[in-house]
């Protein structure tokens, strides 16, 4: 009998003791430390293992498939693609299989239990959910990746400040082509991930026991993901033409794309007929806000996190000026924003949620929710209203309880996982 061929990334001792030799459905929970995770509907048994103080994802499949999906998730690792982490390939001759190790995505959910507390008359959260799955499929056609199965059941989503992030975790049918994609490419993709959505909704609308009159609502929202696409796709792939002397138009570009979060690496104008110049701007990741916060404080959060906290930061350097009359740099003010409005600031809003989810975006859930509270009352009211919104502790207050379900895309953070014991 041939042993298992085993390659891993992060080789602790609970990875490499655990039964290798076994088929993955024969495991004994007596004997390994396996935990219960909810999935979706997957082509390919799925088990969960918490060891060496961390969760991973253990995927019995074909040998050749696993062994081009772990090449294609290190490739998208390497690209700083969202995408699962690969930690190992274990191959399993005797059984002709192997199993596929990746990490577990700390603080994510997959989108049935995201639909449970997704009201059906407010479309505008299912829109962030949507708008986060046409970000990650641009993301991934910008970097020449083919994903082939775009669908729901295949991604995960992580809360970022106000913004979902998307992760592909199923990588099965995806391929790299390091000329880039065709046209063609990308349109079967997106067909794909019309139709994929479209199903993976309906079906949950269903299981849920939605009123039928709501599943036409749902196919026109998954449809309109093609114009959502395209309208992205545009925005950071425009070439206009305009007059040499308008180069202020140059600025207006540069900003429209940070403000959708994506850093500028290099722009060119080409001279064309009567005049005029073609912008032609190089667009790398979508870290703008983050790296702009990361260069001030060293901070390492999402993107959606950074724009937030940066406008934070901007006020409390504002109040800075005001308070003693002298202009304040930006390094200054990020130190003390850092002691006197972030650390303590996350503290009181991750005890107010129960310790539970990640500090830093407790902090921006609170921010989210002082700022539509005082806009309702015309006035700041300050952290202690704020907190005791979040926290649950004012349930008498309507106004409170939607600035909460606002602030936090209709998810209270209390519902994210608890990280493994």
């Amino acid at each position: 009998m041939p042993p298992p061929e085993l390659v891993l990334r992060a080789p602790g001792p609970g990875l490499l003791g655990l039964p290798w030799e076994q088929p993955l459905a024969d495991w004994d929970a007596t004997a390994v430390p396996l935990r219960d995770v909810e999935v979706g509907p997957s082509r390919h048994l799925v088990r969960f293992v918490e060891t060496d103080g961390a969760l991973w994802a253990l995927k019995d499949e074909p040998v050749r498939i696993a062994r081009r999906e772990y090449d294609v998730l290190r490739r998208l690792e390497d690209a700083g693609l969202p995408a699962a982490r690969p930690a190992g390939l274990v191959e399993q001759p005797d059984h002709e299989t192997a199993v596929l190790v990746t990490r577990y995505l700390t603080g994510s959910w997959q989108y049935r239990r995201l639909f449970l507390r997704l009201p059906p008359n407010r479309p505008r959260h299912r829109a962030r959910l949507l708008d986060a799955m046409v970000s990650l499929l641009v993301e991934l056609h910008r970097h020449g990746v083919f994903w082939g199965d775009c669908s729901l059941a295949n991604t995960l989503f992580v809360r970022d400040g106000q913004l979902l992030q998307a992760y592909l975790v199923d990588a099965e049918t995806s391929e790299i082509h390091p000329g880039g994609l065709s046209d063609g490419q990308r349109e079967h993709d997106l067909s794909i991930l019309v139709e994929n959505v479209a199903a993976g909704m309906i079906d949950v609308a269903t299981w849920l026991e939605r009123p039928p009159e709501i599943f036409g609502d749902l196919i026109d929202e998954a449809t309109a993901l093609t114009d959502r696409y395209r309208t992205l796709w545009g925005a950071l792939h425009a070439e206009p033409v305009f007059p040499f002397d308008d180069r202020y138009r140059v600025e207006g570009a540069i900003r429209e794309l940070n403000d959708l979060g994506f850093a500028v690496d290099e722009i060119s104008l080409q001279p064309e007929d009567e005049g005029r110049s073609r912008l032609r701007i190089a667009v790398g990741d979508r870290t703008f806000h983050s790296d702009r916060l990361r260069a001030l404080t060293g901070l390492d959060v999402g993107e959606g996190q950074a724009r937030i906290l940066l406008g934070d930061l901007e006020a409390h350097r504002e109040w800075m000026h005001r308070r003693t009359g002298m202009d304040v740099g930006e390094r200054a003010a990020a130190r003390s924003w850092s002691d006197h409005c972030l650390v303590p600031g996350s503290e009181q809003a991750h005890r107010a949620l129960g310790r539970v989810g990640d500090p830093v975006q407790a902090y921006c859930d609170l921010l989210e929710v002082r700022w539509i509270l005082s806009e309702r009352a015309g006035a700041d009211v300050g952290d202690a209203v704020a907190l005791a919104a979040l926290g649950g502790r004012a349930p008498t207050d309507s106004a409170a309880k939607m600035a909460v379900a606002d602030a936090t895309t209709g998810e209270l953070p209390r519902i994210v996982d608890p990280p493994p014991s």
